[in-house]
């Protein structure tokens, strides 16, 4: 077999990830904070990129909604370059006429007491002993996000080169403290301390009874063995339900009250309001910085030798896709909820109930776009509308067959199983062959496996368990 060498041209298509169109996905994929931020970092380090101004040099105030309006006067894909470079495009919001700003909301930014801080507090208030203090503070150190004490007194006590009891002492102060139940060693112990401070409160022997549940029983709660706890305590099945019912108003975990950081806020990537028989949407980008490209780094661009025009063409490029990218996200996302609200009308009309099986492919179609176009431009963000705030993914729900043939979203089955539940006789709960016959009855056709998934779904507890004495 003879082997030689030869050249030739042929040419082929494929599809080339390119930076820029790594950025605009990136971009797409963002919620509004994410974006300010990226957007902060940009004009750090492109010189060419500045934010715009209003006519007195101040910088625009932030509005709390800023309606979107046609891209009519927008200039096609071809002409961005001389379109930026004329010094008429910036990012950020546009108004019609003379309207007035609406007047920004904000929401204060306190940061929240600590778990510790709260308990050092209190501790000052009730230990004056210096080597109290010590092995109050050392304590307090040990406890966790949970109010659980995460050393034993022995150990405490070895470290601190001090007596056990001394150990055992201060911590039984600091179990007094509030939060109830904080520096419990166990499950068990955070509950009988909150106990402690009810019998003074309610009826002595139901809450005798509670405790002795606690010591003894915690794990035949857990499974609803509500008939051998009473043969064991000589009681009805009826006081120990009642215990039970005390046991449940209190608090696992007492320290998940506090934390140490700032409190986390949704903020909505958009707005609808209803305006007289339709709907307005608002893209918020309000946190978003409005940025342009500076005038005398356009008149280098024009005007500078080779070197120089070099590097700033190269940054003003990556200016213009930044820009670019941030307004094709806006439009995609308004696109994108334009086609939710005419799919989901019903929502936005009746509330969650009426929500209505969809799937990001039909979105896709109806605007033109891919499927994964979709995904990324609701991916993380939130929709405020007129029944609240909702994730925008949770207008994609899967659905069921109907007797009619119409397809019923499983959040809407989920509501009517809630609902369901929440009308039935304690005495006699509806077991899930009942709830299948009834919503088959509604027209609502499902099997009785499927009722128990959503039933678990919604961490409602079997027929057995929620059965009443």
């Amino acid at each position: 077999m003879q082997l030689d060498y030869g050249l030739k041209l042929e040419t082929t298509q494929k599809l080339i990830m390119t930076p820029q169109l790594r950025q605009a996905i990136a971009i797409l994929q963002l919620p509004a904070t994410e974006l300010a931020a990226l957007v902060e970092k940009e004009l750090l380090e492109n010189p060419v990129l500045e934010p715009t101004a209003d006519g007195n040099g101040e910088e625009p105030a932030m509005e709390a909604e800023a309606p979107v309006r046609e891209y009519d006067t927008q200039p096609e894909a071809d002409g961005w370059m001389e379109y930026l470079l004329s010094g008429k495009q910036t990012t950020g919001s546009t108004h019609s006429g003379a309207a007035e700003p609406a007047p920004r909301r904000e929401i204060a930014d306190t940061d929240a007491v600590s778990l510790q801080d709260y308990l050092e507090m209190q501790l000052h208030f009730a230990v004056f002993e210096a080597s109290h203090l010590m092995i109050g503070k050392y304590l307090i150190g040990c406890i966790d996000d949970n109010g659980y004490l995460c050393d034993t007194a022995a150990e405490a006590a070895l470290r601190l080169g001090v007596e056990e009891a001394a150990v055992i002492e201060v911590l039984q102060i600091i179990q007094t403290f509030d939060p109830l139940g904080v520096g419990a060693r166990s499950l068990q112990e955070c509950l009988l301390l909150q106990l402690e401070h009810k019998q003074s409160e309610g009826d002595n022997a139901k809450i005798d009874l509670a405790i002795a549940v606690i010591k003894d029983h915690l794990d035949q709660v857990a499974a609803g063995r509500y008939k051998q706890i009473a043969d064991k305590q000589h009681c009805s099945m009826h006081e120990v339900q009642q215990a039970v019912d005390i046991i449940r108003t209190l608090d696992p975990k007492p320290g998940q009250a506090f934390g140490g950081g700032q409190a986390a806020y949704i903020i909505p990537d958009v707005t609808v309001e209803r305006v007289n028989n339709g709907y307005s949407i608002h893209i918020n980008d309000n946190y978003v910085p409005q940025i342009s490209i500076n005038p005398y780094y356009r008149e280098i661009a024009r005007d500078a030798d080779s070197d120089a025009r070099k590097y700033v063409e190269g940054r003003i490029n990556a200016a213009v896709w930044l820009i670019k990218s941030i307004e094709q996200r806006r439009r995609t996302l308004y696109n994108v909820t334009e086609a939710i609200i005419g799919l989901q009308s019903e929502f936005f009309d009746a509330g969650p109930k009426c929500i209505r099986p969809l799937t990001m492919k039909k979105v896709a179609e109806q605007i033109g776009v891919h499927e994964s176009t979709v995904s990324r431009a609701t991916a993380n963000k939130y929709m405020a509308t007129p029944h609240g705030v909702f994730g925008m993914h949770s207008f994609f729900t899967s659905g069921v067959q109907g007797a009619d043939g119409e397809d019923v979203s499983a959040s809407r089955v989920k509501q009517e199983i809630k609902e369901l539940i929440a009308a039935e006789d304690q005495s006699q709960p509806l077991s899930d062959q009942a709830l299948c016959d009834t919503l088959n009855s509604k027209g609502i056709m499902l099997s009785r496996r499927t009722i128990a998934k959503y039933r678990e779904e919604l961490g409602i507890a079997a027929s057995s368990k929620r059965k009443r004495h």
